[in-house]
């Protein structure tokens, strides 16, 4: 699939504006039986160099919908923390929540008025997913840098690791996943990014830090615990070692 990146243009700083802002990546995104699961890495890079290890991408938008953010650090979270002040605003004027096609709408809005940074090299790339409550199913919105709005089905990745994640979670999704085999899947799906992409951080066993997940469905957003997610970890490394001993893949 080609990037729905522009081309980059030279301007005036634009080259040192990019290099100098952290970014991160990456978000994977799928439905699973009775909504869908999110889950993004923990590392930001500058450059070449590792700006930070625990920072966090998957974010509440509201009860019902998870946001991710690939691209400028800074900008996204900004961007988040806007989208969720316009979503609960919203609500407490009109008495009920937005749909979530009218949430994908919206987010889109917010990424067109930043199109000016994108061409400078400070994209921001959001992944939006939730229970659409209408429908009683899970749905996954996808972005470029001028608003454009896509939906995606079965499942998306975003960032810089979103080609490998794409080819684990092609290998791994099946329809009728419950939210506990899509967290095995989305937790698999960006250990195999980070195999391959050095911007994507995989779980980090010395320091205890691990990717941050979220399932949404009927019972609303609700994040993986750590502990969870630890054993999780250990599991698919015996899994994996064990393969490796025999001369197979996981």
């Amino acid at each position: 699939m080609p990037s729905r990146r522009p081309a980059r243009r030279t301007s005036p700083g634009s080259d040192r504006a990019g290099a100098l802002a952290p970014h991160g990546t990456t978000i994977v995104a799928l439905t699973v039986d009775g909504g869908v699961v999110m889950a993004g890495d923990r590392r930001a890079t500058m450059g070449s160099m590792i700006a930070s290890r625990e920072i966090e991408k998957v974010f509440p938008a509201d009860d019902f919908s998870a946001v991710g953010i690939a691209g400028t650090a800074g900008l996204a979270v900004e961007m988040v923390r806007l989208f969720q002040l316009e979503l609960e605003h919203y609500e407490k004027i009109e008495g009920a929540a937005l749909s979530l096609v009218g949430k994908a709408n919206r987010l889109s809005t917010l990424i067109r008025g930043s199109l000016p940074l994108a061409m400078q090299g400070l994209a921001v790339v959001p992944l939006l997913a939730g229970y659409d409550l209408d429908g009683a199913i899970g749905r996954i919105f996808s972005y470029d840098v001028t608003g454009g709005r896509y939906e995606e089905h079965e499942h998306h990745s975003v960032g810089s690791g979103s080609v490998f994640a794409r080819g684990s979670l092609k290998k791994r999704w099946r329809p009728g996943l419950d939210p506990a085999g899509g967290v095995q899947v989305a937790l698999e799906a960006l250990v195999d990014a980070a195999d391959d992409d050095s911007a994507t951080g995989g779980p980090d066993l010395a320091r205890q830090i691990w990717p941050v997940v979220a399932t949404v469905t009927a019972a609303g957003y609700q994040r993986v615990p750590d502990e969870q997610l630890g054993a999780l970890v250990a599991e698919l490394a015996a899994r994996r070692r064990q393969s490796h001993e025999r001369g197979g893949l996981a």
